[in-house]
């Protein structure tokens, strides 16, 4: 007999039935309805918090801290050369990659040189690595920064350890 929707049966012991305690001796699961005892998990209402190990120290607080969150860290969706041969296009931008659903839309983009080029391609993107550069220009493109790639932190002239506030006016003594 041929299989089809109307005869798809899930295979023995895949499914059974919902536990349905507190219905009598004969069910298995009656009197203290499978909670045992006496104890905290006995009481109605009872709820440890998540991880709870009896009062043993619990695993999340055995374990080591490690590391930290660096909270001017600048994401980039990598792209990769062989990926931008595929679009068939001359003229590559972030508008054109988030319509072709290679990245999504606000990202910054990242050009990596993984994959050859045959043709010449205008690329337009926030960051290149060094090799992905070189690809390109040897085939004959060009590559076009786009200025949006600026770190929250970072500022264009280095700091002479001058402060920046203005400086009160004195008079001239006569």
């Amino acid at each position: 007999m041929p299989t089809n929707l109307s005869n798809l049966r899930p295979p023995k012991g895949a499914t059974s039935n919902k536990k349905r305690v507190g219905r009598g001796m004969g069910s298995g699961m009656g009197k203290t309805s499978t909670r045992g005892h006496k104890g905290q998990r006995s009481r109605s209402g009872s709820r440890m918090m998540r991880g709870f190990e009896g009062g043993q120290m619990p695993l999340h607080r055995r374990l080591p801290k490690r590391g930290f969150t660096n909270i001017f860290r600048v994401e980039y969706q990598v792209v990769n050369l062989d990926r931008l041969a595929e679009l068939g296009e001359k003229n590559i931008t972030p508008e054109l990659l988030i319509k072709a659903g290679v990245v999504h839309k606000n990202d910054l983009i990242k050009i990596l040189g993984d994959g050859e080029l045959k043709t010449a391609l205008t690329v337009q993107a926030h960051k290149f690595s060094k090799s992905a550069e070189d690809k390109i220009t040897k085939a004959g493109g060009k590559v076009e920064v786009i200025g949006a790639a600026t770190v929250a932190g970072a500022k264009d002239e280095p700091q002479t350890g001058k402060s920046k506030a203005p400086s009160k006016l004195k008079k001239k003594v006569t």
